[in-house]
């Protein structure tokens, strides 16, 4: 049956990157799974007795019953244990600072059930897209800009979509931006170009030249260059921690990464298993070599080479199945952060894979959604720590 079919995938790691999305989708549809389940029981209890089939149907259903409610049964204490996290790394009362107007309009729980079923109501913003900002390397780059629905001075978040260095576009999670800028942010959704058209360094170039643009152009926006965050996912992720961690064009207050390499060179040496995007061809594409044959091109490009000092605060947001981007990096980071005096958190969900936010309204982009809010609010409150 298929729902027992889709459940077992809640706890098989994807061995290509064919079956990627259903291991990535899975635990984020596990509320659906467990309706189809109990259907399947209900339709299969009358005939029980007299068919095979029947109790074939209910073993199954049963089974895939167990197996679903194990993202939703684990929820509780995941969000205690992030709760925990919060407040270690950012204070008891990190709140105490945000304003009243800022706190009413963030979520008001990690997880909200209807919307496991429907939609997150995403509130009103400005949106104009396909600005260009620039023409790098002959190709014309553009940003997507999410502003609040009234005029005024807001806190800026620039958002870097990830692909692999490979594809991708300022329109990706349009939804978490919409959601930011409907809440008091003017989100900048930036591009870059890509591999292997362009090799390494022409996307940090271009996230440079992006970070200009938004300098020179923040007040037409309504946007307060004094209180940046940068957030990005996967590859974006990669790059909005080098671009914070680098001194650049604007001081940066905090970076948000969702599953993002931090070690390009360990990552080469010791890909995941499975390895369903093939990781060293992945970093290939992207440099146009291997690690012996660019060492210093490699070292520069990770993120981690560059913990040697008080950064700007940082959250980790990571899927403990993730086979792609592996949670040791992101424990490996925190604990260099913490080294050196950088506030830092890591947030990793035990049930979810890599992009596990592509389903908005799933339970892990939720409960990530919940704490990405309460640390960009506690972030652009607090004075500046780190900042570059």
């Amino acid at each position: 049956m298929g729902t027992l079919y889709l459940a077992c995938w809640i706890f098989i790691d994807a061995p290509t990157r064919f079956w990627l999305p259903l291991s990535v989708g899975a635990p984020e549809v596990s509320a659906w799974l467990v309706l189809g389940s109990v259907a399947a029981i209900v339709l299969s209890i009358p005939d029980f007795r007299e068919r095979l089939a029947s109790k074939l149907v209910l073993a199954g259903a049963v089974v895939s019953l167990v197996m679903s409610l194990a993202p939703l049964a684990r929820f509780p204490f995941t969000a205690r244990r992030f709760d925990s996290a919060m407040r270690a790394g950012l204070g008891d009362d990190l709140l105490r600072d945000v304003p009243a107007d800022v706190r009413a309009r963030m979520r008001a729980q990690p997880l909200n059930v209807g919307e496991l079923f429907g939609h997150v109501e995403l509130g009103d913003a400005r949106v104009a897209r396909d600005i260009p900002f620039g023409t790098s390397g002959g190709a014309p780059l553009t940003v997507d800009v999410y502003r609040p629905p009234r005029p005024g001075s807001y806190p800026a978040v620039v958002q870097i979509y990830g692909g692999a260095w490979q594809r991708g576009k300022p329109a990706d999670n349009a939804n978490f931006a919409q959601w930011l800028a409907a809440r008091g942010y003017v989100v900048f959704a930036i591009d870059y170009r890509h591999a292997p058209g362009s090799h390494w360094p022409a996307q940090l170039d271009d996230v440079h030249l992006a970070l200009t643009w938004i300098r020179d152009h923040a007040s037409e926006y309504d946007a307060d260059t004094s209180r940046v965050a940068l957030i990005g996912r996967s590859a974006g992720a990669h790059l909005a921690l080098l671009a914070t961690y680098m001194s650049g064009p604007l001081p940066v207050r905090a970076v948000v990464s969702y599953y993002g390499p931090v070690d390009l060179v360990d990552a080469y040496e010791h890909p995941p298993h499975p390895d369903p995007l093939r990781i060293r061809t992945v970093e290939e594409t992207l440099f146009g070599g291997t690690p012996a044959e660019m060492p210093e091109a490699y070292r520069a490009a990770s993120p981690i080479t560059y913990v040697t000092r008080a950064l700007p605060p940082t959250l980790l947001i990571h899927g403990s199945r993730d086979h792609i981007v592996e949670r040791r990096y992101a424990v490996r980071l925190r604990d260099r952060l913490l080294a050196t005096g950088t506030t830092a958190v890591l947030l990793d969900i035990p049930w979810a894979d890599h992009a596990f936010d592509e389903v908005f309204n799933g339970p892990s982009s939720q409960l990530a959604l919940y704490h990405t809010e309460r640390f960009l609010a506690w972030a652009m409150s607090v004075p500046p720590h780190g900042a570059r």
